[in-house]
This record gives C-alpha cells, structure tokens and sequence, in this order.
C-alpha cells in the first residue's frame, strides 16, 4: 500500500508500517525526527499523489477541549483548524483514519468512530484519542495492561513539552500498521 501519515514528524505511525513493506511517508513542517521517506512541507501539496490509505494527525493546539478555556480568544484559528481538519477528511484517498484528542472535531463536523487509549495497546497510560474513520474498521485492542497513569498530561513545562505529548504510541502505531495495512 502507499500509505501517508499526515502531520507527523517522529515517524513512529510511518515506520511501523514500512517495517511492514508498504511504501510510507510522512508529512509535517517540520523535519523527521527518525530517518525514513519524509516530505517536510505542507500536506495539502501531496494529498492527491494516489495514496491507498491517509493516517492524520492534524494539530490539536486549537481543537482539543483541554484547552477550552481559551476558546473564546481563538476563533479564527478554530475555524482555520477546522477548515484543515474537513480537507484532509475529505480528501481523494479511499482509507482515512483522523486521530486527535478529545476536541470540538466532535461537534463541530461530527463524532469519532471510536476512542482508544494507550492502555489498550501495551502502554500503562490513559490518554483519549479519538478516531474518524473511512473504509477502515475500528482498531482492536492487541495488549491491554494496567497501570494506567496519565503521564503526558503531568509532563512539566518545557520547550518540547507538545512534541513529547503529541508522538504516537509504538502499540497504537503497529496496531495501525498490523490491521489497517491489510484492510
């Protein structure tokens, strides 16, 4: 398959799935952090290339619900996520899997698929991910574990402190790889 991991740029979603032999790419402003194919740029300039399947990740700054109370003072740059998130939904790609945060993505275009969580994948963590799906099934739990703790949202404050909290969980990504791979 010729799989595209939209807004990613630790590489973790995308080498699970070429360790898999599928042709993966990632995509993000900013550069890979794990060597591999890696288009450094905008997604949108690549969305129509004839992907088989699209794994998103589109930034949560302005859509999660954890940061609700600033809502009122960023409108425009919700209608802007917004706008971002229904592009790449609608994009010409048959399979498509939108993950986020609990986030207003849920009643502003419309409610998740499903929601997993890193416990469910072999990580003692809880973090909610919510997923928007298209020609995929929902993701079946492979490890759950206990141990849960929600230690990306105790992360002290630091300069990478978004980039710690957004990476995906290597569970969560080679269960992507393993059952949407051969979808």
């Amino acid at each position: 398959m010729r799989v595209l991991i939209a807004c990613e740029f630790s590489g973790v979603v995308r080498d699970a799935f070429a360790k898999l032999g599928h042709y993966a790419m990632s995509c993000d402003l900013l550069p890979t952090e794990s060597p591999g194919n890696h288009y450094q740029g905008d997604v949108l300039d690549i969305l129509e290339d004839g992907w088989d399947l699209m794994i998103a990740h589109p930034p949560c700054t302005h859509l999660a619900v954890s940061g609700a109370r600033w809502f009122k003072d960023k409108q425009a740059e919700q209608a802007d996520a917004l706008k971002f998130v229904q592009t790449l939904l609608d994009a010409p790609i048959p399979k498509i899997a939108l993950e986020n945060p609990i986030s207003i993505i849920s009643s502003r275009i419309r409610k998740p698929d499903q929601i997993i969580q890193p416990w469910q994948f072999g990580h003692g963590e809880t973090k909610a991910t919510c997923l928007w799906l298209r020609g995929l099934k929902p993701l079946t739990p492979t490890n759950i574990v206990s141990g849960r703790e929600a230690r990306v949202h105790k992360l002290p404050p630091s300069e990478d402190r978004w980039k710690l909290r957004s990476k995906t969980f290597q569970g969560i990504a080679d269960a992507m790889a393993q059952q949407w791979g051969n979808s």
